[in-house]
């Protein structure tokens, strides 16, 4: 009698031939996208909806004295310009580190619990101050060079050593040093005993370059706010809708089903796109506050 292979087996087998590891795995998405038919964040628009330019520090460290925006406020187009001051009437809460690290005391550690926008001090080139709303992009644009920001510059230190001195430059008064964190990991005295009976000791110190992520696709948020529902939405590249719904529901102050994010094609991240950013406050604030859809991208020149 002639022995037959069982069907199932026949089919675990093909599959094992198919899917196993180490088989090739044909991408869906490609073709979508070098033939330039993906959809990404500033590839969608909404009727009616307006444009957000940020206003920026050109100094790496001063105290704001003054922010002057009648002259922008009163140019063609204009729909709104708002300081920090404004955003804190909002009462939103600050951005902080949601990590539970502690340092080599035990302590935890030191949130910056910053805000949307700068009120007291500016702590490094590009920090948003204010921002300004119109109908096009290109009054926005005219509109955010007339804001008159009036700041005192402070010193100021680029190298992390240095800035972890004693002296050195405070960012903030309720960090000591610029030290957040004073992360240690692992046994000490396990490490000590077994360099103590090692033939050889290397000593060098190495220097990690800064890294910068420059995604092929800036960040950039298209913001509406339903006065019905009060409910807001915002459509903007992420790597994850779930954790930045629930940080920016927690910036807001408002529940989790407050908040809708849509995330179409991303062009690039690695990281950088996992996280929340001020600019997304400004520009959901905005919506809200002109009952309007609201535009923002992070262009390379700004």
């Amino acid at each position: 009698m002639q022995e037959h292979t069982k069907s199932s087996t026949l089919e675990n087998a093909i599959a094992l031939q198919k899917y196993g590891v180490g088989q090739p795995v044909r991408r869906k998405e490609d073709d979508t996208l070098v033939r330039g038919k993906g959809r990404y964040t500033d590839d969608f628009n909404l009727p009616g909806q307006a444009y957000a330019v940020i206003v920026r520090s050109t100094h790496a460290h001063g105290v704001i004295r003054g922010v002057g925006i009648d002259a922008a406020k009163a140019m063609p187009g204009v729909l709104g310009v708002w300081t920090g001051k404004d955003l804190d009437a909002a009462g939103y809460g600050p951005f902080t580190c949601g990590l539970p690290l502690k340092s080599r005391d035990g302590t935890p550690l030191h949130q910056t619990n910053r805000q949307p926008l700068a009120t007291d001090k500016v702590r490094f080139v590009g920090d948003p101050v204010a921002f300004v709303v119109a109908e096009t992009l290109a009054q926005a644009r005219d509109a955010a060079e007339a804001v008159e920001l009036e700041i005192e510059p402070l010193p100021a230190v680029t190298d992390p050593e240095d800035a972890a001195k004693p002296g050195a430059p405070q960012l903030y008064d309720h960090i000591p040093n610029n030290v957040a964190l004073d992360y240690h990991y692992g046994d000490t005295e396990k490490v000590n005993a077994a360099f103590a009976s090692a033939a050889h000791v290397t000593r060098i110190d190495i220097e990690n370059t800064r890294v910068a992520v420059v995604s092929m696709e800036p960040r950039v948020g298209l913001a509406s706010y339903d006065k019905a529902t009060e409910r807001y939405t915002i459509q903007m590249p992420t790597q994850g809708v779930a954790g930045n719904r629930a940080n920016l529901a927690k910036n807001l102050k408002v529940p989790n089903e407050k908040v809708r994010i849509l995330t179409a094609n991303v062009g690039g991240s690695f990281g950088m796109k996992n996280v929340n950013y001020p600019e997304y406050m400004c520009i959901l604030y905005a919506a809200k506050a002109l009952g309007r859809p609201v535009k923002w991208l992070d262009e390379r020149s700004t």
